[in-house]
């Protein structure tokens, strides 16, 4: 299974992958095909454009090219780290770097409910208005998240140390099936047909998930078993949804 966590360089644009560069091919009948201007008011400038220069994001790889007016997009649920976690998050990474030095702590945390896919400027208004429309009555709940788990993504350029969620899947699949409705609408690449929803804790760069799985992933999910917050630290109840597209964000509150 591939990791969500893409490429994404998330406070940029990004190029074109899923999206075209005319108004969406898919849209449903009920929508009229959005338009494709040139130069809207508040698109970017050409000095925003993104390096590709692999050295200047510590050693990752652009999932896609750059390309002006393409804005990297990616829905979301946005976890918020105790001090507990951050506590048992140190725990595990000290213990995988034994195995593979160069793995970074994420910095921030989430559940993905989409890919990292590409949006025109143009048309992030009406994508954000529909994915207002389809989430507005969803209400909070909990899962937990305490099943210690390796992830790559597509290209094997990343791999992830994750926790992934053992109980909770049918009200993210309820969430994925809205957000997925969203993205067929614009023509633009849905979720994983059999997701494993997970949050990440850790990268490096490079296919290493051989050295990270057996020995290393045991010990890791022994260290979770023993926590002694962990019963109640991984029962995570999620209060709202976020979009983020380009440097943009949107929050989408559960009832």
């Amino acid at each position: 299974y591939s990791s969500s966590e893409e490429e994404q360089e998330p406070e940029q644009e990004a190029g074109n992958r899923g999206g075209g560069a005319q108004g969406p091919p898919g849209a449903s009948a009920g929508r009229p095909r959005l338009p494709a201007p040139v130069g809207l008011p508040g698109d970017p400038d050409p000095e925003e454009a993104v390096s590709d220069d692999s050295s200047r994001h510590g050693g990752r790889v652009r999932g896609f090219p750059h390309e002006r007016g393409n804005w990297a997009t990616h829905v979301y649920l946005p976890y918020i780290a105790q001090e507990e976690f951050l506590e048992l998050l140190e725990l595990l990474v000290s213990r995988a770097r034994a195995y593979v030095p160069s793995l970074v702590a994420m910095e921030e945390f989430h559940l993905s409910l989409s890919q990292c896919v590409v949006l025109r400027y143009h048309w992030i208004e009406p994508f954000v208005r529909s994915l207002r429309e389809r989430l507005t009555a969803f209400h909070r709940f909990f899962c937990v998240a305490d099943q210690v788990k390796v992830y790559t993504n597509e290209k094997k350029t990343r791999t992830f140390i994750g926790l992934e969620v053992s109980a909770g899947h049918f009200q993210l699949l309820e969430l994925v099936a809205e957000v997925d409705g969203v993205l067929e609408e614009f023509d633009l690449p849905t979720f994983y047909k059999d997701p494993s929803f997970h949050i990440s804790l850790a990268w490096c760069v490079g296919d290493l998930s051989g050295r990270l799985e057996g020995q290393c992933l045991q010990e890791l999910q022994d260290i979770v078993d023993g926590f002694e917050e962990s019963a109640f630290l991984l029962r995570i109840q999620w209060e709202q949804i976020r979009c983020k597209s380009g440097n943009k964000y949107f929050s989408f509150p559960l009832r």
